[in-house]
């Protein structure tokens, strides 16, 4: 994992993504359906079972009590047999290699991208909206290779400067209710002498900045995760360093249950209209133990998802319960 803070920019190598994704393509199906069988008739076994089973109920929330098969559903479903490629094709490449170890009679409904509504039948989302009825939405790790990346941070907090950094696409965002979160806080914020903060994009002729690297942001004391489309796609990493993600309240989440974080405990909350933002940091900064904490309990939080082959029986365990469902 240290070797992610010397690529280029910091990120996931999608090269050896793809390499990856498609040689899991080509195990056989039997050895899939062998290998998941047997490793969720001994899930129950395991110490960590408690685990595996709070977060099965948290990705699929789909009860045995309602009715699955509606018209909706009979409508846009197709057999895990019959699933073209999807674009972007990392969301067939992540879904498809768990999906395999079914029968490929088996209907599902997955929908890729940014998902910010609840479909209309249970469905396979990368991302669902929060405070609403999400049942409809059953999770997935989905586009993990831009989503999913953790570090080793070798700078301590202590280290780092006494401000904030925010880069990001801003434009985007300025016209949507929903999202304009991002243009407004760099509006409000740029020049601060405690905010190094401006938008990345390309035609962007006011409150620009030059993009830095995963590198470059770990030299500051706090982050800001801001959501775009859907969640803030920094915070994973963010709370694998050694600053803090800085950022109000979730109102989307993923594989990552954004959605259980708790507000100055995993992460520093401030108001939806960033108008604390100073108040927080000046806080944090004359109190190092506290944000320390802070810090402690967001790698506790990310440790969480490092055991591969608990991922792996989670996955398996999400799709057996969605598909399971379907016979009712």
């Amino acid at each position: 994992m240290d070797l992610l803070n010397y690529l280029p920019g910091g990120k996931n190598s999608k090269f050896r993504y793809y390499v990856s994704a498609y040689a899991a393509l080509c195990i056989p199906r039997f050895i899939l359906r062998a290998s998941r069988r047997h490793a969720l008739a001994k899930a129950n076994g395991r110490k960590d079972w408690a685990e595996i089973e709070n977060r099965l109920n948290y990705y699929n929330r789909i009860d045995s009590d309602a009715p699955f098969r509606t018209d909706a559903f009979k409508e846009k479903s197709v057999a895990i047999g019959e699933q073209k490629k999807v674009h972007p094709t990392v969301y067939y490449l992540d879904s498809y290699r768990y999906a395999r170890a079914f029968d490929p009679h088996y209907r599902w409904i997955l929908v890729p991208g940014d998902v910010v509504k609840v479909p209309d039948a249970p469905a396979i989302v990368k991302s669902r909206p929060l405070n609403c009825d999400n049942t409809n939405s059953v999770l997935l790790n989905l586009n993990k290779v831009r989503h999913f990346i953790f570090l080793h941070d070798h700078k301590s907090f202590s280290e780092k400067k006494d401000m904030v950094i925010f880069r990001g696409a801003i434009c985007q965002y300025e016209g949507t209710s929903a999202k304009k979160g991002r243009f407004e806080f760099v509006k409000k914020y740029y020049g601060h002498p405690m905010c190094d903060v401006g938008g990345v994009d390309r035609d962007l002729t006011e409150y620009q900045a030059p993009k830095m690297t995963i590198r470059q942001h770990l030299d500051y004391k706090f982050i800001m995760s801001l959501e775009g489309n859907d969640v803030a796609s920094n915070l994973k990493w963010v709370m694998s360093s050694n600053s803090i993600a800085v950022m109000p309240k979730p109102t989307c989440e993923t594989w990552f249950m954004e959605g259980s974080l708790i507000p100055d405990y995993h992460y520093i909350e401030i108001k939806p209209d960033f108008s604390d933002l100073i108040e927080k940091l000046e806080y944090y900064i004359a109190h190092p133990d506290e944000a320390e904490e802070i810090i402690r309990h967001a790698h506790e939080y990310v440790d969480r998802f490092l055991n591969r082959r608990r991922e792996r029986i989670i996955s398996w365990m999400v799709l057996d319960r969605y598909f399971r469902f379907q016979k009712n």
